[in-house]
C-alpha cells in the first residue's frame, strides 16, 4: 500500500495540476462533480401511478447529491409527484435506515418537466460514498406519454405498481416488480472534493453489452476503480446501438455531446469510443474521411469548453455476423487516422489490447463473450486499463492547434463548470 501511495504521489501533480492524494480541506463551497450518468437512448410506455427505484452505483462520493431526470424524449409533460434519494442497503430494494430523502425543486416536491427538457433537484444533503448503490425513486402520478429511459442497464432496478405514498417507503416490500432499465433518471452529481469527471462516450461496447449484470464490470465501472485513488468521477455515456454519423439508438454522437458529456458537472476529459455501428451498421459508411471529420468536430467542441479527449480504437469483429472484409478495411483505415490523425490529445489502443495476434481481425477468445463483437468481464478490464495508461501518462509534442502542451497527462487545469440542462421552472 506505501508503494501505491508513493506513485499516485508522484503521478497525480502531472495528471490534476495543484492537487495531491491526500484529501485536503477545501474552500466552501465545495464544488459539484458528476459521479454517475446514463444516456438516454429511447422511450418506453408511461407507468402512471407506479413508483420506479433505479438503483445506480456512484463513482465518486461526496456530502450532498443532485439528481438530473429528463422527458428529453417525451411528448408530453412530465409529473414528478415525488423523487427521493437513499443509500442501497443490500441488493434488493431497501434503503439504509435513516438515508432517505425527499428531493425538492426550487423548494417545491412536485415538478412538471416540459418535453424535451430535463429537471435538476435541489441540493439534497446526504453523505454518499465512493462505490456507493443510491436508490432514485421516482412516483409518476398520471399517464405522461412515453417515457424517457435507458434500455441496457445492466442493472436490475424495482417496481411499486401502486406506487402512492412508496417513494418514501425505506422498506422495498412494495417493489414487487423486478426491471432492467433506468427510468427518468439521468444524472447524479455529488458535492464534495472531487477532483472532476471523466466521460466515456460511446456505444454498446461502452454501455456494457457482454458483462456480467448487476456487477458493473463495464469498462468505465473498471476506470472508475482505478481512478479513484485520483478523486475522479466517471461517467457512462454509452448508449447501445448508438452511431457517430447518424442517429441510431439514440442522437448521433455529434448530437448528443453536449447533453451527454460536455453539460455534465465537473467534466475534465471525454474518451471517446465511438464508430463500429457506423462501419457494420446500416446505411453503412464507408469513407473513413467522415469518420475523421466527425471526430475533428467532437474535439474541437470539447477543446472549446476546456476538455481533453481521448480517442479509443475501434476494435476487431471478425466473426460477428456484419462483418465483411471491405468493412474491415475501412476500420483499418479508421484506427490509422485515430492513431496519427493528431486530433486527439491522447490515443487509448484498445483494438491492440484486444485483438488476436494470431488473427488480429477478432477478439482473443479470452476476451470474447461469444458473439465477437462485445467484451466480456476480464476484456472490460483491459480496455479499462488501456484507457487508465494513457490517463495517467505524460503525453509529449504540440496540440494539434500547435499551442504547446501543457506537463501532465490529457486533463486539462480546471474542472469545467456544469451549464445546466433546460429545466422545468428555469
Amino acid at each position: 500500500m506505501a508503494t501505491v501511495v508513493r506513485v499516485l504521489a508522484v503521478l497525480l501533480p502531472a495528471l490534476l495540476p495543484g492537487l495531491t492524494v491526500p484529501a485536503v480541506a477545501q474552500p466552501a463551497p465545495l464544488p459539484w462533480t458528476g459521479s454517475w450518468e446514463t444516456a438516454p437512448s429511447g422511450t418506453a410506455a408511461a407507468l402512471p401511478g407506479a413508483a420506479v427505484r433505479n438503483v445506480v452505483h456512484l463513482s465518486v462520493g461526496g456530502v450532498a447529491v443532485r439528481v438530473r431526470l429528463s422527458n428529453r424524449l417525451g411528448t408530453r409533460p412530465l409529473r414528478l409527484g415525488t423523487v427521493t434519494v437513499a443509500l442501497r442497503r443490500a441488493a434488493g430494494p431497501d434503503a439504509v435506515p435513516g438515508s432517505l430523502r425527499t428531493a425538492t425543486f426550487h423548494g417545491a416536491r412536485e415538478v412538471t418537466v416540459p418535453p424535451g427538457a430535463e429537471a435538476v433537484t435541489d441540493p439534497v444533503r446526504l453523505t454518499v460514498p465512493s462505490a456507493a448503490d443510491l436508490l432514485v425513486t421516482v412516483h409518476t402520478p398520471d399517464d405522461s406519454g412515453p417515457a424517457t429511459y435507458h434500455r441496457t442497464a445492466l442493472q436490475t432496478s424495482y417496481l411499486a405498481r401502486a406506487g402512492a405514498g412508496r417513494a418514501a417507503d425505506e422498506d422495498g416490500a412494495a417493489y414487487t416488480a423486478a426491471i432492467n432499465r433506468w427510468y427518468y433518471v439521468t444524472g447524479v452529481d455529488v458535492r464534495g472534493v472531487a477532483a472532476g469527471s471523466v466521460v466515456a462516450f460511446g456505444d454498446s461496447l461502452t454501455d456494457g453489452n457482454g458483462s456480467t449484470p448487476d456487477a458493473n464490470r463495464r469498462w468505465p465501472d473498471r476506470l472508475a476503480q482505478r481512478l479513484r485513488p485520483y478523486r475522479l468521477g466517471v461517467l457512462n455515456a454509452g448508449i447501445a446501438g448508438n452511431r457517430l454519423l447518424h442517429d441510431g439508438t439514440g442522437p448521433s454522437a455529434l448530437a448528443r455531446l453536449d447533453t451527454d458529456a460536455l453539460d455534465r458537472a465537473g467534466v475534465r476529459v471525454l474518451v471517446v469510443f465511438e464508430g463500429i455501428n457506423d462501419i457494420k451498421g446500416v446505411p453503412e459508411a464507408s469513407d473513413a474521411t467522415a469518420y475523421a471529420d466527425a471526430y475533428r468536430a467532437l474535439v474541437a467542441r470539447a477543446h472549446a469548453r476546456g476538455v481533453r479527449v481521448v480517442g479509443v480504437t475501434l476494435t476487431p469483429y471478425g466473426g460477428y455476423s456484419a462483418w465483411t472484409p471491405a468493412r474491415e478495411a475501412v476500420r483499418l483505415q479508421v484506427n490509422g487516422f485515430i492513431r496519427t490523425g493528431r486530433v486527439f490529445d491522447a490515443v487509448a489502443d484498445a483494438d491492440a489490447a484486444v485483438r488476436d495476434p494470431a488473427d488480429p481481425a477478432r477478439i482473443l477468445p479470452a476476451y470474447d463473450p461469444g458473439d465477437h463483437l462485445h467484451f466480456n468481464d476480464t476484456g472490460m478490464a483491459v480496455v479499462a486499463d488501456t484507457v487508465h495508461r494513457v490517463l495517467i501518462r505524460r503525453p509529449a509534442g504540440p496540440l494539434p492547434s500547435g499551442r504547446s502542451r501543457p506537463a501532465g497527462p490529457v486533463t486539462p487545469t480546471a474542472p469545467h463548470p456544469a451549464t445546466p440542462p433546460r429545466s422545468a421552472g428555469r
